[in-house]
């Protein structure tokens, strides 16, 4: 990870070199030239006046890069158009310094002064990644998740003062402060080397315009989108074959209705038309369930236990043949009627 994370900053950090330069090339030639223009008048029209003997070119050079700091080693010549030069020089040689390389040093070093230029460098050195787009309290909670999956990311957002937006760069995750629909934007992003996209901005247009600009640029990207018109988000996962469109009312909807029956449900879906619910169980102190093997469990309430957490370990695959204890935990995956049935036999037996 260590060796990854410094291959990218180098990188980066050559990339960035190579903007900079690009940006600030007409200072830099312009100094450059003047060394070098400076350096061959000195070469042919400069003599010693003790020896007589002339500068070598290299000589030459540097006597002139000296001389624009006011700091040559040469004696000043008796000459006026080399008493001209002497004085010129370094009036134009430190007034290219103060507009151009200066500034380029400066840019180059102290990365806090052009962040996005900075974080458009680190973005560039991404393959294989995901983009998110929006990066809202939804937004943050995606790239949350996808670090956990030890994905790579890298975040677009249009708002500069975004609330979550130093989080996710504490992360060392890049952030592009661009509106996404923008030309160049998702180029930024890496859109072309890119694995993914997912789109959780608050408007629907706005994320299918995102979609379809990602799908023209990488044709074989995949598109996950946040939609709040549930129809809309199944036509655009058949007509424009984006991969994942969903709803989130879609989503809410069927943990709200559970959340109405009374029964402790964590998390519903529907498969189909099939709600399916995802519910926590404590096993409680007395309870009928004590002692029950979650295999016979299984049987007894057509659930499917997916996780058992006992007072020593958690098990994702727990054995059939385990019996519950009080305090044990178990999360299991049913239809409403039977996490009803099971949390009713979850209680207390009375006295």
């Amino acid at each position: 990870m260590v060796n990854k994370q410094l291959r990218r900053y180098l990188k980066a950090s050559l990339r960035d070199v190579w903007v900079l330069v690009r940006e600030s090339r007409v200072s830099l030639l312009l100094f450059a030239g003047v060394v070098l223009l400076g350096g061959l008048a000195l070469r042919i029209w400069y003599v010693w006046p003790d020896s007589g003997e002339r500068l070598s070119y290299a000589e030459a050079i540097y006597a002139t890069f000296t001389l624009i700091f006011l700091e040559t080693s040469l004696r000043f010549p008796r000459v006026w158009y080399l008493q001209i030069f002497f004085f010129l020089i370094p009036v134009v040689g430190l007034s290219l310094i103060a507009n151009g390389v200066v500034r380029f040093g400066v840019m180059l070093f102290n990365k806090q002064t052009r962040r996005e230029e900075w974080q458009v460098a680190i973005a560039s050195t991404y393959s294989g990644h995901v983009i998110v787009c929006g990066l809202g309290r939804d937004g943050y909670r995606v790239v949350e998740q996808l670090l956990k999956f030890r994905e790579d990311v890298v975040g677009i957002e249009r708002n500069e003062q975004g609330q979550f937006l130093d989080i996710i760069r504490n992360l060392r995750v890049p952030v592009i402060i661009s509106d996404a629909r923008r030309p160049g934007a998702l180029s930024k992003a890496g859109v072309e080397r890119a694995t993914a996209v997912v789109i959780c901005t608050e408007d629907d247009l706005v994320n299918l315009t995102i979609a379809l600009e990602a799908r023209e640029l990488n044709p074989n990207i995949r598109v996950v989108m946040r939609m709040f018109d549930a129809e809309l988000a199944q036509k655009m996962e058949k007509v424009f074959g984006i991969h994942a469109a969903f709803s989130t009312s879609a989503l809410a909807a069927p943990v709200l209705a559970a959340a109405a029956t009374r029964t402790d449900v964590t998390l519903s879906f529907y498969v189909d038309d099939t709600l399916l619910n995802v519910s926590e169980v404590l096993v409680q102190a007395g309870s009928p369930l004590v002692g029950c093997e979650i295999a016979a469990l299984e049987r007894e309430f057509d659930i499917s236990v997916i996780l058992y957490k006992g007072q020593r370990c958690a098990d994702l695959h727990p054995d059939p043949q385990i019996c519950l204890q009080a305090g044990d935990k178990i999360v299991v995956f049913a239809s409403l009627d039977a996490l009803n049935s099971l949390h009713k036999r979850n209680r207390a037996s009375g006295p």
